[in-house]
């Protein structure tokens, strides 16, 4: 009898049988708030309406056009759409199915324009597990031990994470673009270097957000040098941090965005987007794929960007973030870590992309409060994940559609589980 790897471990014990809006029910009927979205897949909650419905149109009509052979009209559709929501000037796209495709095809299309070898990526990064985007991903050993060596031609920079350092944002922020220019001196020359790739908000490193004059100092090296700068979007983008883009909270002008995840409300799909110049500059043969651009995934997407905007999900984003936001900082006030106490360090991120970072008595990271407080949330209805280089960060990503009372019960389930692991 064969059985799934046992590598695969479950963050919660749920046999999930059934969606609808923000929760799961289990075999037994139970309703789980899911406050996890498939790690911030299903942006528009489980099993919209209109996404099932636009899905299900398609099945019956032609499910998989490869987009290299004939093309199909969602493909089509999506694009011109697409171009509504994407930055100014970027305006060419190319299709694939995951995050690490897309980060992959990135990569590729930055050396071959530039005819530069290197690519700078920021310490605390997550961009696939695949060869190359593991190669690129520091935020934590296990995405990238064991089957090295890795891709050469990746420098690594500090990002301005101001808690790990123990500074204020600006210090933080000084620090990682003095060190970004030591490593132009010393590591990478920029006749060398192709590009920077960064995320926004780092994701798997903590939900730790960028900042302004950190985002726009690699905008003005990148333009000084020639350098292109890669924004991977995959989980901040479509509506997550309460603007459409992660970067539109700091002006980085981006050359490059790598998207997936909210895309298609859980249906594979990622895409790369370029200055129709620049991306007619990758070589022939260098981009393409089996099933990317899948036309039920394109429907999907189509329907998902409907929803987004009709329903103001994006603004949504913003109130209820702020209304879990101000909820979780109530919490760490009453748990704060310090003068020898174990508790909450941090509460951080943008819109509905929110982590609480706890620490031990030492300030150390503990990821195993982190995962007590986890598992205590999943006994109780509340389906989180845990994040972070050791894993002590406990994050929420609710689908977009979460109203006011789902944030409220989330943040009563969550008050509830953090006195259970640390004492009310």
């Amino acid at each position: 009898m064969s059985a799934l790897s046992p590598v695969l471990k479950q963050a919660t014990q749920v046999l999930a049988v059934r969606g609808e809006g923000v929760h799961l029910y289990d075999e037994s009927g139970r309703a789980h708030l899911d406050f996890t979205a498939g790690i911030g897949v299903t942006s528009t909650g489980h099993c919209h309406p209109r996404v099932v419905a636009a899905a299900q149109d398609q099945v019956g009509k032609l499910v998989h056009g490869q987009y290299t052979t004939v093309m199909h009209q969602p493909l089509l559709t999506l694009t011109e759409r697409l171009g509504e929501v994407l930055p100014a000037g970027i305006d060419s796209l190319f299709y694939v199915n995951s995050g690490s495709e897309a980060v992959e095809a990135a990569m590729r299309l930055a050396k071959q324009a530039t005819g530069r070898p290197n690519i700078v990526a920021f310490q605390g990064g997550f961009h696939g597990r695949t060869m190359a985007a593991a190669s690129m991903t520091t935020s934590a050993t296990k995405f990238r031990s064991g089957y090295g060596p890795l891709m050469p031609g990746v420098a690594l920079a500090p990002f301005p994470n101001a808690f790990h350092y123990g500074w204020d944002e600006e210090t933080a922020t000084r620090f990682a673009l003095r060190e970004l220019d030591q490593l132009l001196a010393t590591v990478t020359a920029p006749a060398d270097t192709a590009a920077f790739i960064v995320e926004p908000v780092l994701g798997e490193g903590g939900y730790v957000p960028a900042n302004t004059a950190f985002l726009q100092g690699l905008r003005e090296r990148a333009d000084r040098h020639g350098i292109l700068l890669i924004l991977d979007e995959v989980q901040t983008g479509f509506g997550r941090t309460g603007k459409f883009w992660g970067h539109d909270h700091f002006g980085g002008r981006p050359d490059i965005v790598v998207t997936a995840k909210g895309l298609a409300s859980g249906f594979p799909l990622s895409a790369i987007a370029a200055p129709e110049a620049l991306m007619a500059k990758a070589w022939p043969g260098s981009q393409g794929g089996t099933y990317g651009g899948n036309a039920v995934a394109c429907a999907a997407a189509i329907a998902t960007l409907d929803v987004i905007q009709d329903e103001k999900l994006v603004e949504n984003a913003a109130t209820r973030g702020a209304q879990l936001f101000s909820g979780l900082r109530e919490v760490a006030a009453r748990h704060a870590a310090g003068e020898g106490r174990a508790g909450i360090g941090d509460v951080r991120g943008l819109g509905l992309m929110a982590g609480t970072e706890f620490t031990d008595a030492e300030g150390e990271p503990d990821g195993a409060t982190a995962a007590k407080v986890q598992a205590a949330a999943g006994e109780r209805g509340l389906l989180l994940l845990t994040c972070g280089t050791q894993g002590q960060v406990v994050r929420m990503i609710p689908p977009l559609v979460v109203n006011e009372g789902e944030v409220a019960e989330g943040l009563r389930l969550w008050t509830q589980s953090v006195d259970a692991a640390l004492g009310g």
